[in-house]
């Protein structure tokens, strides 16, 4: 599949919780969750190198739609809910539309 819609977020951590964070976004990889759908062609957690509590994440979708069709799943919600209370500020996002690229983890 091709991603034609994608996005990274760029998520502060209160002091002390990256571990946590990093943990809980990992969550979106289990079976069920957003991650895991065949829709989400890209799914990257990454972490600062100089601030732990800093971690980005990166995203690629089929479409649009389909992000925001997956991000109204009970699971999505679920997620997100765990995530707010750990973050010291408001998430940086910025949206793309992929031009190429190749991802091997």
């Amino acid at each position: 599949m091709i991603a034609n819609y994608g996005f990274s977020a760029t998520l502060t951590a209160r002091p002390g919780t990256g571990d946590r964070l990093v943990d809980l976004l990992l969550t979106g990889l289990d079976e069920g969750s957003p991650g895991a759908s065949k829709q989400c062609v890209v799914y990257l957690v990454a972490r600062s190198a100089s601030n732990p509590d800093i971690v980005h994440v990166t995203e690629g979708w089929t479409s649009e739609t389909d992000h925001h069709r997956i991000f109204a799943s009970e699971a999505a919600k679920a997620i997100v809910a765990q995530i707010d209370p750990l973050l010291a500020k408001e998430p940086e996002y910025t949206d793309y539309v992929p031009v190429r690229g190749k991802a091997a983890f």
